[in-house]
């Protein structure tokens, strides 16, 4: 496991790479509703000024700038606020975009509470649920720097539309830069072996569930395997009913309660006729006031504490 104090932004990782890749395919051109500060873009804009697009604060007229972009050849990718995209610009998400089944990847930034005490205006806590009911598009949440720039690899390829959502939060690397593979909609295993307990997360969950199975591991000599689902749609069942198997199973997201990872996890046990003891955490379903995303993710008992406190109490 690699050293989880040293931290680094995805939105700057997201940024800097797309740079990167701009570099090996001059089909790459990047859309924005005049938030390259807050989206990291700015690097791309500076180097490929002609394949960089403002459209100014016009979210729905960025979507379909971007689908159309792509029904021209280039692979279009799209940045704003996650609640900006998901909801302000969702009818030419689903219209333009989905319908069309275009090569558009949408880039979310502040998912959930990350963007703390902006407050309810920019908190993303409906997307994944929104995302997923939309057909075609694949729904992706980043949980570390080395992921993003693997996806961000896939999805020069990948067929149709991509929505992928990150935190403004830090977090750590957990996966090696040199062996890490990604496949959309297979998801990752972390201290996975014969286990007690299993925490399925996405996003900034997952560096919190690392931390709680840690602890867990060492004050009680308990095996807790982590599932990265960094893909939640496809969702990838196997992992779901090998999560199934330890008997015990934590699932947290930063996002509403109903309609993120949680709803589609339980959604696949349902399914399959799963008995398993199962606690699905993320954010109430009540608007709250606004404060610090770390506070937040501790009132809701996703941080490392509330984690490590509700796998605790389903292995009672």
């Amino acid at each position: 496991m690699n050293d989880l104090s040293e931290q680094f932004s995805i939105r700057d990782v997201i940024g800097d790479y797309l740079t990167t890749i701009g570099e090996r395919n001059d089909r790459i051109v990047v859309v924005n509703a005049d938030l390259m500060g807050s989206c990291r873009t700015r690097s791309f804009n500076e180097k490929f000024p002609d394949r960089s697009f403002n459209v100014g604060i016009a979210e729905q007229y960025m979507i379909s700038l971007a689908a159309g972009l792509s029904h021209e050849g280039f692979i279009t990718y799209a940045f704003s606020m996650a609640p900006f995209i998901s909801m302000r610009a969702c009818e030419q998400v689903r219209d333009d975009v989905a319908y069309a089944d275009a090569k558009v990847r949408l880039i979310g930034s502040y998912a959930g509470v990350s963007g703390g005490i902006s407050g309810a205006t920019h908190w993303s806590i409906e997307d994944v649920g929104i995302m997923t009911s939309i057909p075609n598009i694949t729904v992706i949440e980043l949980s570390d720097p080395v992921q993003a720039k693997r996806v961000l690899d896939k999805s020069i390829n990948q067929e149709g539309p991509m929505y992928i959502r990150s935190s403004v939060e830090k977090v750590p690397n957990l996966y090696d830069e040199d062996s890490y593979h990604v496949e959309i909609g297979k998801a990752s295993y972390i201290n996975w072996g014969k286990c007690d307990g299993a925490f399925i997360c996405s996003g900034i969950t997952v560096k919190y569930a690392v931390e709680a199975a840690k602890r867990i591991q060492y004050k009680y000599g308990k095996k807790i395997g982590i599932i990265d689902m960094f893909t939640i749609k496809p969702i990838d069942k196997e992992a779901v009913l090998a999560a199934a198997d330890t008997g015990a199973i934590v699932c947290a997201q930063d996002h509403n309660i109903y309609g993120g990872l949680g709803s589609q996890v339980a959604m696949v046990l349902a399914e399959n006729g799963n008995g398993v003891k199962f606690r699905n955490i993320g954010i109430p379903d009540k608007f709250v006031a606004m404060a610090h995303a770390t506070y937040l993710y501790h009132q809701f008992g996703y941080d490392t504490d509330g984690l490590e406190r509700a796998m605790l109490q389903l292995l009672r």
